[in-house]
């Protein structure tokens, strides 16, 4: 069953993120806890959201800060909600995340005055440690990720591009309408939240506020976008766009990879993924493709299976 995640902010919580860290270790399943100093208890890696940060950030930087281990995000694996004093509630997004052997490593951890251990656990010790009842809650929705057999994913992000000139004050074609200052802004805001999923493919529209929207992302990979007219919108609107050969070939290739592309264009692309990997369709689709100038919504699919169906989609907006 397809879970589908709205990730928005209200300006009167407190917002925090972190991930269920985990690992296969001679086959058996462990994931990470961390011993904190100052409070004497046992919980996940999580902290605040930095000024200008969107979530997503926020958990594969404070994993790295709290284990010294940086990790790329996989499936949501719930909210926890609780409040502080005095009486504001703070909002802490999760995600599963795996440790590669090479990250765990390259780890610098060492105790410090925040966080005197780490501990590499099963399930079973984990819920005998964690100190916190909202902590056991995402452990259960990680724990259907276990016994569904769908924990490793891969992401396909459909991204709408930032904000365009408009048409009445563009006097060249509608392809070469340029980004405006906001949408410049937004296309250097996404690059470390798309990063956090470990994006390393980009495929755009080769129209120009398509191809801007993803240059910061594709100078921060080193790499090069693959520009196509099969998805932009003057295809779409003379008939001849492709989206299905464009999003086949992502589901393929089981590689992390973003899609650029425009309003009108952006429903197709969400319904090729459904049928790509046999996901039955519903109104999650219209959610997850209306997307605002600048954002993006991440379908989490099988790393082993993509034909089991879309485990997860999540929408992400930069506030910009």
């Amino acid at each position: 069953m397809t879970q589908t995640v709205q990730v928005v902010r209200d300006d009167k919580a407190v917002y925090a993120a972190g991930a269920v860290v985990w690992r296969l270790t001679e086959g058996k399943l462990r994931i990470l806890l961390i011993h904190r100093t100052k409070y004497r208890d046992v919980t996940l890696p999580k902290g605040k959201v930095d000024p200008g940060e969107m979530l997503a950030q926020t958990a594969v930087r404070e994993v790295h800060e709290e284990t010294g281990i940086r990790v790329n995000l996989g499936v949501p694996v719930g909210v926890s909600r609780y409040f502080m004093r005095p009486g504001r509630q703070k909002v802490v997004h999760y995600w599963a995340a795996e440790a590669t052997d090479k990250a765990i490593r390259n780890s610098t951890f060492v105790p410090n005055q925040e966080i005197a251990a780490l501990e590499w656990v099963g399930l079973k010790k984990a819920r005998k440690q964690l100190s916190y009842p909202v902590d056991l809650e995402i452990l259960d929705e990680f724990d259907r990720l276990v016994a569904d057999g769908v924990l490793r994913t891969f992401p396909v992000v459909a991204l709408r591009h930032g904000k365009a000139v408009s048409r009445s004050a563009w006097d060249g074609s509608d392809a070469t309408r340029p980004l405006t200052e906001r949408g410049l802004r937004q296309a250097e805001a996404i690059v470390a939240p798309l990063r956090a999923f470990g994006i390393r493919r980009v495929v755009t529209s080769d129209a120009v506020r398509c191809v801007q929207t993803v240059t910061p992302l594709v100078r921060a990979l080193d790499r090069t976008a693959v520009q196509t007219e099969l998805i932009s919108q003057d295809a779409w609107e003379d008939g001849v766009a492709d989206v299905r050969a464009v999003v086949g070939k992502r589901v393929r290739s089981g590689k992390p990879a973003v899609i650029c592309s425009h309003g009108p264009v952006l429903p197709g692309i969400l319904s090729e993924l459904a049928l790509a990997t046999g996901t039955m369709h519903g109104s999650y689709l219209g959610s997850a493709s209306a997307l605002e100038v600048g954002a993006f919504s991440v379908a989490h699919l099988s790393a082993t299976n993509p034909g089991s169906g879309i485990i997860s989609i999540e929408t992400h907006v930069p506030k910009v």
